[in-house]
């Protein structure tokens, strides 16, 4: 190649997609840029160990400067892309311009901003990068008061660090219940429960109508009329796909980057890999954007592979885990637009274990377990398949025994 494969974002897809290009023998240049001036890193501990200040920011980078000097990787950080001229194959950045001969988008995504709280002066917290983390982390002492929007991954995540810190907090949810949306009440509902057993105010049902000052920090107002006053604010209400460089340069874009089971936009020369993909998915038979940390590293891998001629297609189930307080959490598959209409749960003799299973037409779609480690592979065994219904529902049949293949 005469001109380099060029990688924009320097996350963890993009961290794993130069990691692949070398395992798989390619030589030739590789530059990547990236927004911030942090070497490519796992956000995961951002919400979890690093914010409860359990391990340092080094443990959650993919590799050290080292690795990538080794390899001749060109890392341009603190440099942004700032447009792609597809036709002539260039991108141009704060610093210059770079011809590239394949191009990887893995720009990953931004939180969803809320006007009322930007527009309002107090302090505002959001959770998505190492400066995030880092003020929310200074934030967590013992008696300070922090008011949620949100009960998602992150703004539940984030209210267990705070607990387990020591802080008053409330957690604002629009929705019945917390994840309602992800798990549905069966097991929503237990979530709730194991905030609300850890001093949490989980209020659910509630729309926030405004944002001021008060007399230390921020003054919300629900439409109930009930008003709460928070040292800090923080907003957890998703994220959206940083697409912009590939709208302007006139790639399929449609809740993320479109691209196919190979990872290939529209135009054949980019790719794209992580949170910003909206990838069509040959198990699901539909296109899906994971948002989590196993679909980054996969992604990445496989995009770098078909970068260099491979034909493989990206057909990992989504996984996504969780660590809240001493819940732990991983869930593999994906309930998909259509729904569910059965949950199978399943209790285990000891307090708090159990695993789910959402299914539709006796077809498991997704399972899930908590603090029962050993069943992630009879899980993930067992989506996608029509088991033994009866021998499911029963708690005395093991999950192995389930998902062992009939003959």
């Amino acid at each position: 190649m005469s001109s380099p494969i060029v990688v924009v974002g320097a996350g963890l897809a993009a961290a794993k997609a130069v990691e692949q290009l070398r395992e798989s023998g390619f030589g030739g240049p590789v530059v990547v840029y990236g927004d911030e001036p942090h070497l490519p890193y796992e956000r995961p501990p951002l919400s979890k160990s690093y914010l409860m200040g359990q391990t340092p920011f080094e443990k959650a980078t993919v590799h050290a400067q080292e690795w990538y000097d080794g390899h001749g990787i060109d890392l341009r950080l603190g440099v942004a892309v700032t447009r792609i001229d597809a036709e002539a194959k260039t991108v141009h950045t704060t610093s210059g311009s770079q011809p590239y001969e394949q191009l990887l988008l893995a720009t990953g995504a931004a939180p969803r901003r809320l006007a009322m709280a930007d527009e309002s002066g107090v302090p505002v917290a959001y959770l998505r990068t190492f400066e995030d983390s880092n003020r929310l982390r200074q934030a967590l002492a013992h008696g300070a008061r922090l008011a949620i929007i949100g009960g998602g991954w992150i703004g539940l995540e984030v209210a267990a660090a705070a607990r387990t810190a020591g802080c008053e907090v409330t957690v604002l949810e629009s929705l019945d219940l917390p994840l309602l949306r992800v798990l549905g009440p069966e097991v929503a509902e237990r979530f709730a429960a194991v905030h609300r057993g850890h001093g949490v105010d989980l209020r659910t049902g509630v729309q926030v109508i405004s944002v001021e000052r008060g007399r230390v920090g921020a003054l919300l107002t629900l439409a109930d009329g009930d008003r709460l006053e928070a040292d800090l604010l923080v907003v957890g209400v998703g994220v959206l796909p940083n697409t912009r460089l590939a709208e302007d340069a006139g790639l399929g874009v449609d809740n993320g980057v479109l691209v196919d089971e190979h990872l290939r936009s529209l135009d054949p020369a980019v790719f794209a890999a992580g949170d910003v993909a909206n990838a069509f998915h040959p198990v699901l038979d539909r296109r899906v954007r994971v948002e989590h940390w196993d679909n980054a590293i996969g992604q990445g891998q496989v995009a770098a592979r078909n970068m260099l001629g491979e034909d493989v297609a990206y057909d990992r189930l989504p996984y996504f885990f969780t660590d809240q307080y001493d819940l732990g959490m991983e869930y593999v598959g994906s309930v998909g637009p259509e729904g569910h209409d059965e949950v199978v749960l399943r209790d285990s003799t000891t307090n708090g274990v159990f695993t789910a299973f959402w299914l539709r037409e006796g077809r498991v779609l997704a399972g899930m377990h908590v603090n029962d480690w050993e069943a992630i592979g009879p899980i993930r065994q067992l989506v996608g398949t029509h088991p033994d219904l009866a021998a499911l529902r029963d708690t005395t049949v093991s999950l192995t025994e389930v998902a062992r293949p009939t003959s």
